[in-house]
């Protein structure tokens, strides 16, 4: 049975931030607020703990995960990025955007593209996300808490609790969140590109 914390959105309990993040250090998976919508969450050394995402989310080898990092220099650790990008980037987190870049040999090659060795990347606003990759002090490994067949990312913390409280070993509680997927932009071909337009108000980009 999973560990279950009610944290507030806009005033995030600091002991029970702590709480989550000494269970990820243990090995576990949270499923945790961000953006745009409840996501599974890792530390990104924990290789048993990614494989436990892939089985309740039936994913693939070749399923793009994101970091989630608290600033722009922990993203320049672990992705190549420009002046450009660099810029673009800094104009619009933190927010629900998700930047596609080339992975340093920081990010674990399981994580990268299989042929782009690419890895996503986002700064996200979200309180609680921000307070979780404050205190782990390093990105966390996450994916959309998307459950086959279902095409939406569960909203409701009562109906994630009733369907995943055997398969994971923490969920947060923030209230319902409506799925609205990141908007994504492509900074790897020496410019950056929308390549999907969501909740993340962009800019018109050259």
């Amino acid at each position: 049975m999973a560990h279950y914390l009610e944290i507030h959105p806009e005033n995030p309990q600091p002991r029970f931030i702590q709480r989550a993040v000494e269970i990820l250090r243990d090995g576990g998976i949270i499923i945790y607020p961000t953006d745009s919508a409840y996501a599974l969450a890792c530390q990104l050394d924990d290789k048993p703990a990614l494989e436990r995402i892939r089985r309740i989310r039936q994913l693939d080898e070749k399923h793009n995960f994101t970091l989630v990092c608290k600033d722009l220099t922990q993203v320049s650790s672990f992705s190549k990025i420009n002046n450009e990008s660099f810029r673009l980037i800094k104009s619009l987190t933190p927010d629900a955007f998700t930047f596609i870049l080339e992975a340093t040999k920081e990010v674990p090659r399981r994580l990268q593209h299989p042929k782009k060795k690419t890895i996503g990347v986002c700064i996200p606003q979200n309180l609680i996300a921000q307070k979780l990759v404050e205190e782990l002090d390093e990105p966390l490994i996450t994916t959309t808490l998307i459950l086959p067949p279902d095409t939406t990312a569960l909203s409701n913390p009562y109906e994630i609790r009733e369907r995943l409280d055997d398969l994971v070993d923490l969920i947060i509680d923030a209230g319902v969140i409506d799925y609205e997927p990141t908007t994504i932009i492509d900074c790897t071909a020496g410019s950056c590109v929308i390549v999907r337009q969501g909740k993340g108000i962009a800019p018109t980009l050259d």
